[in-house]
């Protein structure tokens, strides 16, 4: 699904990443461990094409990322970032913004099941998003990920402001997804440990289970 051959990135003369290979398959579950800072999130950054490697290939499904296939890439990829950044205005209204975009206009936005699912009250679909806290953010940053209705998960420290117990949620729920592919950049235990999860150590470029 996901192949990075001998990948080499850096900034401004400072290696990031180093002759970095990785295979993912379709359907399976990959959290990147290591320390906060050692370029984990850029592996993500690297298929979405927002930065590009000084050297090495990464293919997606055995075709070529470049300039030309990037785009249709992206229309296959959920990315939740770190910073969840949903802009301003009524919560209701960002689902309608996104909901209007011609590549969204087949998708069904049924979001109260989904609200629940993650424990947040229909009510605040009538919130003002300056509102909300971090973990209410990043719970619609996640809704509105899977709504999108896509076959691969970018999931970027998407628990980092969740208690225990949502935490544990949105991972059940994404690694119980069979259908679905997910590469996940995470510090939470919860991620790592459990039966439907492969988990590569970043720093010494090594599988741990």
């Amino acid at each position: 699904m996901i192949e990075f051959k001998n990948v080499h990135l850096s900034f401004n003369g400072k290696s990031i990443i180093e002759d970095f290979s990785l295979k993912i398959n379709h359907g399976e579950k990959v959290v990147i461990s290591g320390k906060s800072g050692c370029g984990k999130s850029s592996l993500l950054a690297l298929v979405l094409g927002f930065v590009q490697p000084f050297s090495g290939q990464i293919y997606i499904e055995g075709k070529l990322l470049d300039e030309n296939s990037v785009w249709v890439v992206r229309k296959r990829i959920s990315y939740i970032d770190q910073s969840v950044s949903l802009g301003s205005g009524k919560v209701q209204r960002l689902f309608a913004d996104i909901l209007s975009l011609r590549a969204n206009t087949t998708l069904d936005f049924n979001t109260n099941e989904l609200l629940t699912l993650f424990d947040l009250s229909k009510d605040l679909l009538f919130k003002d998003i300056q509102e909300l806290s971090g973990g209410e953010k990043q719970r619609i940053a996640i809704i509105i990920a899977i709504l999108l209705n896509r076959d691969v998960f970018f999931l970027d420290e998407v628990t980092a402001s969740l208690d225990t117990h949502l935490k544990e949620r949105v991972a059940d729920y994404f690694l119980n997804r069979t259908d679905s592919t997910c590469l996940i950049v995470s510090h939470d235990p919860v991620w790592q440990n459990n039966k439907f999860v492969r988990v590569f150590n970043f720093e010494e470029k090594k599988w741990i289970h």
